[in-house]
């Protein structure tokens, strides 16, 4: 064993799987000092997570990693329910994504993929995770100062298998996993329950009996199951529940009894596979994301079900927000207090997540006698209907919206300054634009990759847009009118580096910028 090693930094990350990966490519392009280490040996192999939405996709996109992600990946154009061994009708997402993303596909793309992707980026940036080091032991204290006057409150003690490594930090990220020892450290709660089916993940080869190169959801009165295209030759990720009285007589829960029940129940049958797991659903939410210098993101703030494909991409996500938060404070000079957005922007969404997912795989597993009705004679009676009408009723850009993560909203004015109810637009209702994603216009995202606040006008004229931005000093970009008419051409925007909407303003030059803008970038 080595002597003992001391490392400095402004943000230490514990965990580098999908959510601490993200962070520290996002700082990395930020220009912010970090430190990523994992006591695993290296990146995630097999891997329950495997959909990237939309949204995350877009992430991608702003990273400069879409191309490679594209490649590896395999898209689900389409959603295919059904009942036993009857498909209902295709949905096709990218009809109903249509103006509303680049990438209206579910994009499968597994979590260990996502991963390497990911270490390549960060090594690319010049940084590498620390693998083989893990947490023993933090602390919080006022911190000593370093020689630039900068105070590091968190200490961390680590295990490697050259030593303990001592890490000095600013500010701290948990993201390692669902029994994260961050938050276990930090006492900070992780209530919610624990469901009582078994859960399966099958990497079939040689699949037959779905319909092929989409999602599959098929119901039957007392089963349901998801598969996930993977590529060529019916390489197909089955997933679903087994109850507890429908076990093996020993408890378990072998590979041979869910072919069995593939078959039967579903009409699916495969040739082999090349992974097969077994495991509890929890349904938990972290009481706080932010608890001082220390911040959850990913498994260790929440988990749930994987019914709608959100786990993974929600983490991302977080990921991606708090680093753009860090940049503003360690970068760009704004108070700490702009790092409490994170909890109040990012553990609402976290929380209906759970909630809905909850709510969701109770029903579909519920064994009342009027579950098992619906289920197996009102869903396919119904569910031929449904699947023509409940896109056009509802609307396909909302489907899309709740699915892909591109319609969340967050609250970007004070709850004093609006009574609690955050931004709401004419007659009540709340901001179409502000607080929410940039509206995607056919060819405004490619300026995002910057990761800079920016003003942007669509049908603005470009001299007024690069006054109102020189009046701030950042950047500038003017853009033909919307063809969705969700940008207004008498309004500029100011986008932040996560790409959402902070506040919206008259198209008109004011001395110093309006003031709504001036008062996000205060921070």
């Amino acid at each position: 064993m080595g002597d003992s090693t001391e490392l400095s930094t402004d943000v230490l990350i514990v965990g580098a799987g999908p959510s601490g990966l993200m962070l520290a490519v996002c700082l990395a392009r930020l220009g912010v000092d970090a430190v990523i280490v994992d006591g695993k040996s290296g990146p995630t192999r097999e891997s329950r997570a495997l959909a990237v939405q939309a949204r995350s996709m877009e992430l991608y996109d702003q990273l400069g990693l879409i191309d490679r992600v594209l490649a590896e990946s395999n898209p689900a154009r389409s959603a295919v329910p059904g009942f036993r061994d009857r498909p209902f009708g295709s949905v096709a997402l990218r009809g109903l994504g249509a103006g509303v993303t680049p990438y209206p596909e579910i994009t499968v793309l597994e979590q260990s993929r996502n991963e390497a992707i990911l270490v390549d980026a960060l090594a690319e940036l010049g940084r590498a995770v620390r693998w083989e080091h893990r947490l023993a032991s933090l602390e919080e204290a006022s911190g000593r100062a370093d020689a630039a006057g900068r105070r590091h409150p968190v200490t961390a003690t680590l295990d490697s298998p050259d030593g303990p490594v001592t890490v000095r930090a600013r500010y701290c990220i948990g993201a390692d996993g669902a029994h994260s020892i961050v938050r276990g450290l930090r006492d900070i709660p992780f209530e919610g329950i624990t469901n009582e089916h078994t859960f399966y993940v099958v990497d079939a080869h040689g699949v037959t009996g779905l319909v092929d190169g989409a999602v599959n959801i098929r119901f039957n009165t007392d089963d349901f199951l998801l598969a996930f295209p993977m590529g060529p030759g019916g390489h197909t990720r089955l997933l679903g529940i087994v109850r507890d009285h429908d076990l093996a007589a020993d408890g378990t829960l072998p590979e041979s009894l869910v072919r069995e029940r593939a078959e039967r129940g579903f009409g699916v049958r495969y040739r082999d596979s090349s992974w097969f797991a077994t495991y509890r659903l929890h349904h938990r939410l972290a009481a706080r994301f932010r608890d001082g210098a220390f911040f959850l993101a990913g498994d260790a703030a929440h988990i749930h079900s994987p019914v709608g494909a959100q786990g993974m991409n929600t983490g991302l996500q977080e990921a991606h927000n708090l680093a753009c938060a860090f940049a503003d404070v360690l970068v760009g000079g704004m108070p700490d207090a702009r790092l409490d957005r994170y909890e109040v922007e990012r553990r609402p969404v976290a929380a209906r997540l759970v909630s809905t997912t909850d709510r969701a795989f109770a029903t579909i597993t519920s064994d009342s006698r009027f579950a098992q009705f619906v289920r197996g004679r009102i869903v396919p009676l119904l569910g031929p209907i449904a699947v023509r009408l409940v896109p056009r009723l509802i609307g396909g850009e909302r489907v899309l919206g709740y699915l892909s993560q591109t319609r969340i909203h967050y609250r970007m004015t004070r709850a004093s300054d609006s009574g609690g109810r955050g931004r709401r637009g004419r007659g009540g209702r709340r901001d179409a634009v502000v607080g929410r994603r940039l509206p995607w216009a056919g060819g405004n995202y490619g300026v995002l990759r910057s990761m800079t606040w920016q003003v942007h006008g669509y049908g603005v004229l470009p001299a007024e847009v690069e006054r109102i931005a020189g009046e701030l000093g950042i950047e500038a970009h003017a853009f033909g009118r919307d063809p969705n008419r969700r940008l207004r051409p008498d309004r500029v925007y100011l986008v932040r580096r996560d790409g959402f909407v902070a506040a919206e303003a008259s198209a008109h030059a004011v001395p110093g910028g309006p003031r709504a803008f001036r008062e996000q970038l205060a921070g």
